[in-house]
């Protein structure tokens, strides 16, 4: 190589920086301070910052789940479960996971099931969502299989979740007194609603672990508290007697066509409700939709009130005997069959001349019990009346629960004092009417209406005299006769004391012919009575219509099988002589 060339070739090659001893302990110094703040920093989050960083794992992986009590049970006076909370699952799916247009989405809508287009249009239409549901109320085995039959097709973002639902064994027949939970399992009608606090329990709470797909890890990692489960609840109604009173009131609105009915048994010396039915029904475990807006829902017996006609005047009568103003034997005179009270006309269907107190129960006269509560000071009238609890609200504290009306008497003209002798100017409820029944059955104490099982009978309090009441028993038999206006009510082997009441409805602000409400109430058996029962149908659109035609039947068929399941002593002769026409028209 020649010497010119190889001078070029250095020149060409790049110098090297001298060796400088500082730089290099510089960038040693560098590298040996970012090593200790690194080492710092470990040791500062392991040991000072150990609990911050604890709770801020704590905060994405561990989960407070609330544990929820069990809801008591709601029972009848014997044990008879009538509602009770079961475990069901919902079915949930997270779209972006799960393509709508899966193949293997066939297994899934078969296992759940759901039609196929069903399926995937739901899929679509939430397919930027990550939660959706597929499909309620599912039993916790149909919830298994269906997870199963996901995983074994490979399909990912299907999962259960756990839930619980009110279940209704005995349906229709209970469902006006229970009520129904939502999906919450929160009371929202009857029984459910009143005792929701006491059935709901508290729930309690527990720690849960999940990794970073929200997947449970541990699902125990520690109980924060434990649920406290709600109380059962027991009630004063008797199986057998709702589902005789059911039956037997269904049958009769449906015979006669009429738009509703309500009906309450009760025992007279406790206040103890043993059945409360009502139509048209609805069953508790349809869900949610449960025929809210035609009124299916209103348990009649405790929510409507209504003008109580004829079977008002036996209490007229015994207000008249407790204040002497009448003598049990007296006559009163009806002739000519009508009264005139200023311009209103009151009359009776036929002449009935001169009766005494049983002819004018047991004829149903209202030119008699008029004439009755005329001679009488109003305020006698209304305080009686008040003491039967007409006008207050019942002590039960069911929703919507009406008081009824009772004008007070400062506010009565004579035509209205008139008027009030057979059931017009007062409303009551069916439960309002068998509790003041039962009060004349039960030697004038009267016990307040409970729907929970008593242990001990409250005190009540005293309405009549005993001897009034023994009276009233006596007169209100007449009605219960081949002459009366309630043959139809009449019990083999029983003595049985009622009234029948048949009542114009008051509609668009007059009194409407061909409206009607028939009623019976009365109690069996008179000699010891044990239980008292009103039956009300609400206008029967049949040819029949009157109360001892259409209300006394329903009366005589649940209550003669009451007294004979609760083994109730006979105090009558075995057979009844009553054979009437169902077309005969009696007058009330």
């Amino acid at each position: 190589m020649k010497p010119n060339q190889s001078r070029r070739k250095s020149a060409n090659r790049p110098r090297q920086a001298p060796y400088s001893p500082a730089r290099h302990y510089f960038v040693l110094g560098l590298f040996i301070l970012a090593a200790g703040i690194l080492i710092w920093r470990a040791i500062e989050q392991q040991v000072f910052e150990q609990d911050f960083l604890k709770n801020e794992a704590n905060k994405r992986h561990l989960v407070e789940v609330e544990l929820t009590a069990r809801r008591g049970l709601i029972m009848d006076r014997h044990g008879d479960v009538l509602a009770m909370t079961t475990p069901i699952a919902s079915i949930v799916a997270d779209p972006r996971q799960l393509s709508s247009q899966a193949k293997e989405l066939e297994y899934l809508a078969q296992a759940i099931p759901m039609p196929l287009p069903h399926l995937r249009d739901r899929l679509q239409q939430n397919s930027q969502r990550r939660f959706v549901y597929l499909q309620h109320g599912l039993s916790p085995k149909q919830a298994q299989y269906v997870l199963k039959t996901a995983k074994s097709q490979g399909l990912k973002g299907i999962s259960a979740e756990s839930q619980v639902k009110r279940y209704y064994p005995t349906g229709e027949v209970f469902a006006h007194v229970l009520g129904f939970t939502n999906y919450a399992d929160i009371g929202q009608e009857g029984l459910e609603k009143v005792h929701d606090k006491t059935l709901r329990g508290t729930s309690g709470a527990k720690l849960m672990l999940r990794n970073g797909k929200r997947e449970a890890i541990d699902e125990d990692i520690e109980n924060i508290r434990l649920p406290r489960d709600g109380q059962d609840l027991i009630l004063s109604l008797d199986s057998r007697l709702q589902h005789i009173a059911y039956r037997e009131l269904k049958t009769a609105v449906k015979r006669h066509s009429a738009i509703g009915g309500s009906a309450v048994l009760m025992h007279v010396r406790t206040g103890e409700v043993l059945a409360m039915v009502n139509q048209p029904g609805f069953n508790p475990n349809d869900g949610p939709s449960r025929g809210s807006k035609d009124g299916r829902l209103r348990n009649r017996a405790l929510t409507d009130s209504f003008e109580p006609g004829s079977t008002l005047k036996p209490f007229i009568v015994a207000a008249a005997l407790e204040q002497g103003d009448i003598e049990p034997h007296a006559l009163i005179d009806t002739h000519p069959g009508y009264m005139r009270v200023g311009a209103s006309r009151i009359a009776d269907k036929r002449n009935l001349g001169m009766i005494d107190l049983g002819a004018l129960l047991g004829r149903s006269s209202n030119v008699g019990a008029a004439k009755l509560a005329l001679r009488m000071d109003k305020a006698d009238i209304w305080r009686l009346l008040g003491q039967f609890d007409f006008g207050q609200s019942p002590y039960l504290q069911f929703p919507a629960a009406t008081p009824g009306r009772l004008i007070h008497h400062h506010d009565w003209k004579k035509i209205d004092q008139a008027n009030l002798a057979f059931g017009y100017g007062l409303a009551t409820s069916t439960l309002q009417l068998t509790n003041a029944y039962a009060a004349l059955a039960n030697q004038g104490m009267y016990i307040p209406a409970t729907l929970l099982k008593t242990t001990q009978p409250p005190r009540g309090k005293r309405v009549l005299s005993a001897k009034t009441s023994r009276l009233m028993r006596h007169l209100l038999q007449k009605v219960v006769t081949p002459d009366g206006t309630a043959p139809h009510a009449a019990i083999p082997g029983y003595q049985v004391a009622g009234k029948t009441g048949t009542v114009k409805k008051f509609m668009r602000g007059a009194y409407q012919d061909g409206h009607y409400l028939a009623l019976f109430a009365g109690f069996a058996p008179v000699r010891h009575p044990h239980l008292a029962m009103a039956v009300v149908l609400d206008e029967p659109r049949s040819q029949q219509y009157y109360g001892g035609q259409v209300a006394a039947p329903v009366f005589a068929r649940v209550m003669g099988e009451a007294l004979r399941l609760l083994n109730v002593q006979p105090d009558g002769p075995r057979r009844t002589s009553i054979r009437l026409a169902q077309n005969t028209r009696v007058a009330e």
